[in-house]
């Protein structure tokens, strides 16, 4: 295919097939008739037409949200490009439609129609031909078998695209024959130990940027800090420890893969880089191979196992019992049954079964909504691992396998964090011997470790958590009651061999089962809501409610947020029902516990062994043991929470109520705990097993304006925090004085950018909120990158202000309000320089839009922390321990967001860009989130508009250093 297509969009020696196509976009609807005349139409209209017959179109959720008009069905060009390309990737919007077929691309969007007949025809094209033949579609294998289930299920291309697949000579293989099968190997030695040289270090980073590239020496001296964590450890517990900040476009990626990839060739051991964001473990994975090259004379055909791999966490890959169980049936029916057929497609051809952010294209799942996605992954804890017929195929234990022998893992923060602390339970795969527990490893994004540990160590008792707890040991139940039919079935039922064979499992799992009766069910909400709890722990979350809704002060409840209260001076009434919540707790662990220990003993129990555990059944009993122990753990917690009602506060945890809603809606009750400093079991978890550890990000200190206690200005200037990160990192709790490095951008922020701060855009005003934006990206011409504090202002300003842009030709996409996924949004704004992208937090961390397609970032407030009891909490600790006030606290947060979000203006030396703050009163404090050097201007709008329409940066009178004198 053409890298650059034809644009001669008139050519009628493009083929295009004979139906009807619809195009639907914010400036209009334009229909091509099977001859090929294009005309205008109304959204009625246009709803009208395809009511009455089939039309091509694409991303067929996106057009029902242009036309408002949800039930809209039709033959969709993604669904046709998923099944003739699976696992290829192509940007789901006309412009990416042409360049990945070759095709002319449309000059204006009543062309549109046109190319998707054009594209349809090419796709099917694709699809022509004899088996074996060069030049033969890549794809072929599969294709006709996949066709004519799709047939059966109805799939509107189906009988279209039958005449053009031709039916194989021999019958082919089902996907799952198709898919190799892992080997065991004897576990990975030990790694010897090593110490790095210094220059060495610096030839291997020369090596990996490439001959005569720039020289960086602040990249130089980073790599060579980087090798401290490589150093043999010195005391048991006390991991060698380092701290860098990397300004942006200091390279620090292939900074620190210089030492982790001369260390792993050295010592043979594996190193673990851990990222926050999808986005960055893509890039990872793209720079890791100038360390790791896939040809060449140590490429990966000379390893039996990848040298890198990329480890998420279960729920992210496809479960191939899943599939399997819905291509037979197990309750996928209509549009959920195509898109099994599409993933069993994707299945033959993908690297590795990621299906979120892996080579599942992004856009595929939200073409048949949410539920067919969950239902294909294992998000209930539900494996069965040996005991399942693919388990020598699985995705997920290939991953795991291919980790143990990997010289570099890249994983996120979470599976980390989980990863080393199931590891001494036994609860890693026998293969990873000395590599069970991450031992040397690199936190990039590590600004963002402190959220994750957060998160990872959190404990929620909650109606949705408990519900799950139940339908992993009862299975999915029917309104009666009744086990529903499929593979999903729960612990009960997937042990029903040995309860009846074993006595003992067999009491234990008859008395699991009985106490899981008593968790929450179906309907939970609505009985609750109407003041008839059924059992212990949903009449526990009625007095949640109750209590929460009536101590509220907020305003939030109003206002349809969520809201919360702190679990204290609780009354009778509650403390009462806490301790029948927690009775019936126990009643569940205890059998679980005693089935846990009967497990054990027939797995250990060796050639003395029952005759009816066979083989087969032995793999069944490890499986369901490796997920009961994290249920065990859950439940212990929650029972830990609920001891602690009516009883003393504990220093280490912040307890509270809370009701989530959403737009006015209840969708979850629960009491929560968390960590008080979620770094001491971080801590003990993952830094004191661990031999070296860095953690490295652009914004790891906060540049505080001010010193902190005596309020005087320029004190401190721009001088890193470094107490405040090392509390953040954990070593505190280790006694540990981790190395510290620093490494400036080499940006020359006082030409490439500008800070803006409108003054005149009042605060709560939502009529001038949009007329700003609007105002701003005509003026910029695309390329603007919108960040929010709150959903409900985004969708308002996206409605008052996409349709007048789009006449404009200014795409305008928006998360919470697209029907389209985050990365697949990011992907079509990088793609389209005159495309503008609304967003709120997902979006101000890990997008990476170097080039034309990100010229101006707009803040439409301070992004200030929420005061939720948490936040309170934290923040009195941190005024005690730093002898600081309140203000500091808040304002180091928000400088952290401020200047995350200005680092996705400029990501290499030729970008340039403004950043927009619309505040009427942005504090002068808050000013050193900014790079040094960095031109800032107070303005009014429409002097803001006449720099941006001017378009050459001009160095303001005023820079940081200057606003603090203001």
């Amino acid at each position: 295919m053409p890298e650059t297509p034809p644009t001669d969009m008139a050519d009628p020696n493009w083929p295009a097939l004979t139906l009807p196509a619809l195009h639907a976009s914010h400036s209009g609807c334009w229909l091509a008739a099977p001859d090929g005349k294009v005309r205008g139409l109304s959204r009625g209209e246009a709803i009208m037409s395809a009511a009455e017959t089939p039309l091509l179109m694409l991303n067929a959720p996106l057009v029902a949200s242009r036309l408002g008009y949800p039930e809209l069905s039709g033959l969709d060009l993604l669904e046709l490009f998923a099944f003739v390309h699976p696992a290829r990737f192509m940007v789901p919007t006309p412009r990416g439609l042409a360049h990945a077929l070759g095709l002319p691309e449309p000059a204006s969007e009543d062309e549109v129609p046109l190319l998707l007949a054009r594209a349809a025809a090419a796709l099917f094209a694709r699809c022509e031909g004899d088996p074996g033949e060069a030049g033969d579609w890549a794809e072929r294998e599969g294709a006709w078998s996949v066709l004519q289930s799709l047939v059966r299920h109805r799939w509107p291309w189906a009988q279209l695209l039958l005449p053009h697949v031709r039916r194989p000579k021999r019958a082919e293989r089902w996907v799952f024959s198709k898919l190799p099968e892992w080997e065991e190997r004897p576990a990975r030695p030990q790694p010897a130990h090593t110490v790095l040289d210094g220059d060495a270090v610096a030839d291997r980073l020369d090596a990996l940027t490439g001959h005569g590239s720039e020289r960086r020496e602040g990249q130089r001296d980073y790599a060579r800090a980087a090798a401290h964590v490589f150093e043999p450890r010195r005391e048991r517990g006390q991991p060698n420890m380092l701290l860098a900040e990397a300004g942006t476009g200091v390279g620090k990626t292939l900074g620190y893969l210089a030492p982790a990839s001369l260390w792993s060739q050295q010592a043979g051991g594996t190193v673990w880089v851990s990222t926050y964001t999808k986005a960055l473990q893509r890039q990872l994975r793209r720079e890791s191979r100038r360390a790791w090259p896939e040809s060449g004379p140590n490429d990966a055909a000379a390893r039996e196992t990848p040298a890198v791999v990329v480890r998420k966490g279960r729920d992210n890959y496809l479960c191939l019992l899943n599939l399997e169980d819905a291509l037979q049936g197990g309750g996928f029916t209509g549009r959920p049954a195509i898109f099994a057929q599409l993933v069993a497609r994707w299945a033959a051809f993908t690297e590795d079964g990621d299906m979120v952010g892996g080579d599942l294209p992004g856009w595929l799942p939200t073409l048949f909504r949410k539920r067919g996605l969950a239902a294909l992954t294992d998000r209930r804890g539900e494996c069965v691992y040996a005991g399942c017929p693919h388990f020598r195929r699985c995705f997920i234990e290939r991953a795991a396998r291919d980790s143990a022998h990997a010289d570099l893992v890249i994983a996120n923060h979470a599976l980390v964090m989980v990863h080393a602390a199931r590891a001494p339970n036994g609860l890693g795969h026998r293969e990873e011997g000395a590599n069970a527990r991450p031992a040397r490893i690199v936190f990039d994004e590590g600004h963002h470790l402190f959220d994750a540990a957060d998160s990872t160590f959190a404990a929620q008792l909650s109606g949705s958590e408990a519900i799950e707890m139940r339908r992993w040991v009862l299975g999915p139940e029917t309104r009666a009651g009744q086990a529903r039919s499929g593979r999903r079935r729960g612990l009960s039922a997937r042990l029903a061999d040995v309860a009846s064979y074993d006595e003992v499992a067999g009491k234990a799992i008859s008395d699991a089962r009985d106490a899981a009766m008593l968790l929450p069910a179906d309907g939970w909400l609505a009985r609750i809501a109407e003041g008839e709890p059924l059992g212990a722990i949903e009449n526990l979350l009625s007095h949640v409610r109750r209590l929460t809704h009536a101590r509220d002060e907020s305003g939030s409840g109003e206002a349809g947020y969520g809201i919360e209260t702190e679990a204290a001076d609780l009354d009778g009434p509650f403390l009462e029902a806490a301790g029948e919540a927690r009775d019936a707790l126990v009643r569940l662990r205890q059998p679980l516990m005693k089935l846990m220990a009967r497990l054990d003993a027939l797995i250990a129990s060796g050639e003395d062994a029952p005759d009816w555990m066979d083989g087969q059944t032995r793999q069944r009993i490890e499986g369901a043991r490796h997920a009961m122990s994290w249920r065990i753990d859950s439940l212990s917690a929650w029972e830990a929470l609920l001891a602690r009602m009516g009883g003393p506060a504990d220093p280490d945890f912040v307890d509270w109520l809370a009701v989530d809603r959403a737009e006015a809606r209840e969708f979850d009750i629960g009491l929560h705990r968390r960590w008080l400093d979620p770094m001491k079991p971080f801590a003990a978890t993952v830094l004191e097993p661990a031999h070296g550890v860095m953690q490295t990000s652009a914004t790891l200190c906060d540049r505080s304006a001010f010193a902190e206690g005596d309020g005087a200005e320029g004190n401190r200037g721009r001088e890193p925090d470094w107490a405040r990160a090392v509390a953040r990192s954990g070593a505190g709790h280790l006694g540990l004085s981790p190395k510290l490095a620093e490494a400036a951008s080499p940006f020359d922020y006082a030409s490439q950018a500008e800070v803006l701060i409108v003054t005149d855009v009042p605060r709560g005003d939502i009529g001038a909120l949009a007329a700003a934006y609007g105002r701003l990206i005509e003026a910029s011409q695309g390329g603007v990158l919108g960040l929010f504090t709150a959903i409900r202002r985004l969708r308002a300003v996206h409605a008052r202000i996409a349709d007048r842009l789009a006449r404009g030709g200014l795409p305008l996409y928006a998360q919470h309000v697209d029907p389209i996924d985050t990365g697949t949004l990011v992907d079509i704004f990088r793609d389209d320089p005159r495309a503008s992208l609304l967003g709120t937090d997902a979006l101000r961390d890990g997008v990476d839009v170097p080039g034309d397609s990100l010229r101006l970032v707009v803040m439409e407030q301070v992004p200030w922390a929420k005061p939720s009891i948490l936040h309170r909490a934290r923040r009195a600790a941190h005024v005690e321990q730093f002898d600081a006030n309140r203000q500091a606290y808040d304002d180091a947060i928000v400088r952290a967001r401020i200047a995350q979000a200005f680092g996705r203006l400029i990501r290499s030396k030729d970008d340039r860009g403004r950043f927009v703050v619309l505040s009427p009163a942005f504090p002068s404090r808050l000013l050193s989130a900014f790079p040094e050097g960095t031109p800032v201007h107070r303005l009014t709008l429409d002097d803001a508009l006449q720099r941006l329409q001017g378009g050459v940066l001009c160095a303001g009178p005023a820079t940081f250093e200057e606003e603090r004198e203001a």
